[in-house]
């Protein structure tokens, strides 16, 4: 893999995980091959085990066995958001240059991983983005809605602002979380929309997305469109008070 000289290795993969007994364990072994080619690199992956109810947690225990980058996670069901900022957090106890966030639902490439990888030292946050996303027909058009509720609250034009596939340096994310309002509903937006306030180029990089081949999404139809509209709700709020928080994250040391 490309490596930047001026930019540090130490790399903490974070996902979480619902009901993916089908995929977890090659999802898993696949990326800890590719981040076993990171030349000079301390890595390690966290797996937040959402409370699943199939199993998912055993096997993430069976391999976590025989492979010591992988830490496992276990919790009471709480929800992606829940899950994704359980795994961040775990992830900043361990104090790593950088943290990535990827799915566990085996939609992404991880060899576009060096995408993203390859130009750290241009950004302190960088997203990918799905080139084509294969996604049911309603999550596309609860995509767009967001998208547009994005520029009108925020000018901000994110083109993939949810996307599960983002690399972000490890002291940035603190600051991050340190002003990120309490139990979004979605906290990846909320970040992407901080950082490209704060002046961040996110890139919003092409990477590769392919068709859900096992598992099932866990926020469907009408739980969906109530989970957009919690989700509209809490930007509208988060706007109010968006000078305050890029103030604060700004003079965080």
């Amino acid at each position: 893999m490309d490596q930047a000289p001026s930019a540090r290795n130490s790399l903490c993969i974070v996902m979480p995980a619902y009901n993916e007994e089908g995929c977890i364990a090659e999802v898993v072994k696949r990326w800890l091959g590719e981040i076993s080619l990171i030349p000079d690199a301390a890595v390690e992956m966290i797996v937040v085990n959402d409370g699943s109810r199939d199993s998912t947690g055993e096997i993430l225990d069976s391999i976590a066995a025989h492979e010591p980058q992988l830490i496992v996670v276990h919790q009471k069901n709480g929800g992606h958001g829940t899950a994704l900022l359980r795994a961040y957090r775990e992830a900043l106890q361990r104090n790593p240059d950088w943290v990535f966030h990827v799915d566990s639902d085996d939609q992404f490439l991880p060899q576009d991983f060096v995408k993203l990888w390859s130009r750290r030292g241009e950004s302190q946050f960088i997203m990918g983005r799905r080139a084509v996303r294969h996604d049911a027909f309603h999550r596309l058009v609860i995509t767009r809605i967001l998208l547009l509720f994005n520029m009108l609250i925020f000018g901000a034009f994110l083109k993939d602002a949810n996307v599960p596939y983002r690399l972000i340096k490890g002291s940035y994310l603190r600051k991050l979380l340190g002003v990120l309002p309490q139990d979004v509903f979605a906290p990846n937006i909320f970040l992407a929309v901080l950082a490209r306030k704060d002046g961040q180029d996110l890139m919003e990089i092409p990477v590769g997305h392919r068709d859900r081949e096992t598992g099932k999404v866990s926020i469907v139809r009408w739980r969906l469109i109530k989970a957009c509209l919690r989700c509209v709700r809490e930007l509208f709020l988060f706007r109010a008070g968006l000078s305050s928080s890029l103030h604060r994250l700004r003079q965080e040391p």
